[in-house]
């Protein structure tokens, strides 16, 4: 579903005239992150669970870049107390990101999704890093203990995206499903119109998302 989402968006970007690229790998330069940025991912690491150095990215995958814009798709399994965790950190009051309200909401209110499409195990064990940092995760859908080793590295990575790029001079503009339209009359998810989307909700969509860049 998340490719079929960003397929949707490279064509609306493309359709509309923009100039963007797509499956970015954006370069991370290791001395641009100060002690407080480091501080900051150690507290969210450490109340996570994490044992250990924290791990550091070396590059982002990201699904768009506009200018200085940049545009990543999290799917449903990005909402969940994991992630509210992270977005409880000093980071997110004394940096401001326009989508961390909404996503607080979203994971409280949406956690049930997460489970429904986050329980293989590649997602809920995460990679063999996860169970290094994070301990051995528990049964899918067991919350006690370790709980999601997978999810819990996927909620310190998000906040990693959030602050890198931040300090390498970027706007980052996260988008999921539950962001609502106005189309047809009633509001409607932005998942649910990407899955077939007719030529006036393609043009709302990029129009909608150049308000974003504005």
């Amino acid at each position: 579903m998340v490719h079929l989402m960003t397929r949707q968006l490279d064509l609306i970007l493309k359709d509309g005239g923009a100039d963007y690229e797509s499956e970015v790998d954006l370069p991370i330069v290791p001395h641009y992150l100060d002690e407080k940025g480091k501080n900051w991912l150690k507290e969210i690491f450490s109340d996570l669970g994490g044992e250990g150095s924290i791990p550091l990215f070396e590059k982002i995958k990201l699904d768009f870049k506009v200018n200085r814009h940049l545009i990543l798709w999290d799917a449903e399994v990005h909402f969940n107390r994991y992630r509210l965790v992270s977005l409880r950190s000093e980071l997110y009051s004394e940096m401001n990101f326009s989508f961390v309200d909404a996503y607080k909401r979203l994971c409280r209110n949406y956690e049930k999704d997460a489970v429904k499409s986050g329980l293989q195990s590649r997602i809920w064990n995460g990679p063999p890093i996860a169970e290094r940092l994070f301990g051995k995760a528990n049964e899918p859908g067991d919350f006690s203990g370790n709980g999601a080793s997978g999810w819990k590295l996927q909620a310190y990575n998000d906040s990693q995206i959030d602050i890198l790029t931040r300090i390498h001079g970027y706007k980052l503009i996260r988008l999921c499903p539950y962001e609502t339209l106005m189309t047809g009359g009633s509001l409607k998810r932005l998942d649910q119109i990407l899955i077939n989307p007719k030529e006036e909700q393609r043009e709302m969509i990029f129009n909608w998302l150049m308000r974003k860049l504005a």
